[in-house]
């Protein structure tokens, strides 16, 4: 996909990696940041993609492969959803927001294409029409909602709420609810005239906020071998008592009488050392390796800060080290996903689950 035509404003420094072709930044990180978290800026996220499913029996159909339920969604709600392997491992992450006609799909950067081709071979005789629209709509992001894009479609992220069906493997105190995340679909021809002379914020600041709120990210908190327990996605997109869905059997069976492998920890790293680590640096406790960090930010008012999946068992209180080539960073836990989630033991310590 081509560069976002945002680029071109004053100050914009490009992306790379997952963030290619969007800025970085434009110059004034700091502000950035607290531009996006009060709310008076956007974030130009163009680089994500976008996929429809129109025809009658769109929501029915996702339904039957999705770990959320979605056959009840009303136009102008949102959701998130997972499709899994048959090991419940995560394939895709998709947030689904309901139109009249149209469900919208929102990627990450590079899913489209591969998603588009899993739901053409799980099509068969359904009615439905599957389109990759990544060339035509582009995608802004903000944290409150925003007056004049108030006539684009727009997905607003369940996170960290515990939508029906879901289950919270982390403590009711949470930081994401301090800042709702919304998306306005946009399309790519009008962005710049829908951004206006909104101030724009980079990926930067987008990922330091998405770190600080726990919000793990496909692409970057997850691996091939990643199931939703560990990420605490059991909240926002599972229903625990839908209908049969590929992964299912895996799912249950954690929740119900295992554990997952690993589990996602929240860290505030040593801000003195005035770098970042490396993303896939290890984190050890004294000589031994117990995770992977998986993000890393600096954040406006925090300092540096991160995402890990760490082993379940170990202790929360440990303090840590991130170890990249260069240094050894200390960093202090905090817990997201519980050394105890799953099983029974879940279900008395504190951790929600929606009534029925």
């Amino acid at each position: 996909m081509a560069n976002s035509p945002l680029l071109s404003r004053p100050g914009a420094v490009a992306g790379s990696g997952i963030d290619e072709g969007v800025a970085a930044h434009y110059g004034e990180l700091n502000k950035e940041q607290r531009q996006l978290h009060d709310g008076t800026a956007v974030a130009d996220l163009s680089h994500f993609e976008v996929v429809t499913l129109r025809g009658e029996d769109r929501l029915s159909w996702l339904n039957t492969l999705s770990s959320q339920a979605v056959d009840k969604l009303r136009p102008g709600t949102s959701t998130q959803t997972l499709l899994l392997t048959v090991q419940g491992r995560i394939e895709f992450d998709i947030r689904v927001l309901a139109g009249e006609d149209t469900l919208w799909l929102l990627l990450e950067p590079g899913q489209a294409e591969e998603l588009v081709a899993f739901l053409t071979r799980m099509r068969f005789m359904m009615r439905v029409e599957i389109t990759n629209v990544s060339e035509d709509y582009a995608l802004l992001g903000a944290c409150a909602p925003q007056p004049t894009l108030a006539t684009h479609p727009v997905w607003v992220d369940p996170w960290p709420g515990v939508t029906e069906g879901g289950y919270a493997y982390s403590a009711p105190e949470h930081p994401g609810a301090e800042r709702p995340w919304f998306l306005y679909v946009v399309p790519r021809d009008e962005l710049q005239t829908a951004v206006g002379a909104l101030p724009l914020a980079g990926m930067l600041a987008v990922e330091a906020l998405r770190i600080a709120a726990w919000r793990p990210r496909f692409g970057m908190d997850t691996d091939e071998k990643t199931i939703p327990h560990e990420l605490d996605l059991t909240r926002t997109a599972v229903h625990l008592d839908k209908g049969c869905y590929k992964g299912q059997e895996t799912v249950a069976r954690v929740h119900n009488i295992g554990r997952p492998p690993r589990r996602l920890v929240f860290l505030q790293l040593d801000g003195s050392m005035h770098t970042l680590p490396a993303l896939g640096s290890e984190v050890r406790i004294g000589e031994k390796v117990v995770g992977t960090l998986t993000s890393v930010a600096s954040h406006f008012e925090a300092g540096p800060i991160g995402l890990a999946l760490v082993k379940r068992n170990i202790d929360p209180e440990s303090d840590v080290e991130v170890v990249d080539e260069q240094e050894h960073y200390a960093a202090k836990q905090e817990t997201i996903v519980s050394p105890d989630a799953g099983q029974i033991a879940g279900r008395f310590t504190g951790f929600l689950r929606t009534p029925r």
